[in-house]
């Protein structure tokens, strides 16, 4: 099995409809290297990122996109970041005991996915689905219908690969601004829905497509890489402890002697002694405010 995750773009000749097939296993891994997840948190946050990286790939955007769920259960938060150069990272945040055959619905309760969109360049946008369906894959099927009045269909497998998390998905969508046949892409969403996750996880993407839509003239675009990338930084760190106040920064430091910032996507340690603290002080002095 290959380690490069990539992103597949493909074209129905003879319907108005779009698809795109993802491998996601190994960013997936990298996500779930440092934390010690139940195990229904992990294929979430794995469902989460084929989503993601799926999602992505609709919108002809530059920018990042965070696809989040929030809940009142045990499940505080799951969160998975992108961007259009499809560089992903993910997180789980829990407040309870979650159990090893837990729902969605479970784990999440009163909950909801929050999705935002920030363009580089324009404004940002967010929309919130209900967690109406009882996968991440339906409440998304959810959103495109409502949001976008574009019938699409997500097909989501994960698993094991050679005793490793593996993850990938496909997605169909019928063409903004086309009169694409209901039964075509029915007929379509059905052959897709056949896929196996072995299949996904082990064969080239071409073979893949042409298991299930043999029939079908189907164009194969370039694949984009997907990997797991960390935008933590010393710098943004440091930022982050000069927006605090001075006492509590000082507080921070004899309490412990230095200031542990430690990043939960990656795992990142950034250490900050006194010293380190007071040169960010004098550099902060240093800058003229542009703002006044």
């Amino acid at each position: 099995m290959s380690t490069q995750d990539q992103l597949h773009r493909y074209l129905f000749e003879n319907h108005a409809v779009r698809g795109e097939l993802v491998t996601v296993s190994h960013t997936w891994q990298q996500i779930l290297a440092d934390h010690d997840y139940p195990a229904p948190v992990k294929t979430l946050l794995g469902d989460m990122l084929v989503a993601t990286s799926l999602l992505t790939a609709t919108l002809k955007f530059s920018g990042d996109i965070t696809v989040q769920l929030q809940g009142d259960g045990p499940l505080k938060l799951a969160v998975i970041n992108g961007n259009n150069q499809q560089e992903m990272r993910g997180v789980a945040r829990l407040q309870g005991e979650i159990a090893a055959d837990s729902s969605l619905h479970e784990m999440a309760g009163n909950g909801y996915l929050v999705i935002t969109i920030t363009p580089a360049d324009g404004e940002r946008y967010q929309g919130v689905v209900g967690l109406e369906g009882e996968t991440i894959a339906a409440c998304l099927e959810n959103y495109f219908l409502q949001s976008e009045q574009l019938p699409t269909r997500l097909f989501i497998r994960t698993g094991e690969q050679d005793g490793q998390p593996a993850a990938a998905g496909l997605l169909l969508q019928v063409l903004p601004a086309q009169n694409s046949s209901s039964d075509g892409f029915e007929h379509l969403a059905q052959l897709a829905a056949t896929i196996k996750g072995e299949e996904l996880f082990s064969l080239p993407a071409n073979e893949v497509l042409y298991r299930l839509f043999h029939q079908e003239q189907v164009t194969l675009y370039e694949p984009q890489a997907v990997s797991f990338h960390c935008h933590c930084s010393r710098d943004r760190c440091a930022g982050a402890l000069m927006t605090l106040p001075d006492e509590e920064v000082n507080d921070m430091l004899q309490q412990d002697g230095q200031i542990d910032m430690h990043c939960d996507y990656c795992g990142s340690h950034y250490l900050f002694s006194p010293s380190d603290v007071a040169a960010l002080r004098q550099s902060q002095q240093q800058t003229p405010d542009v703002l006044h």
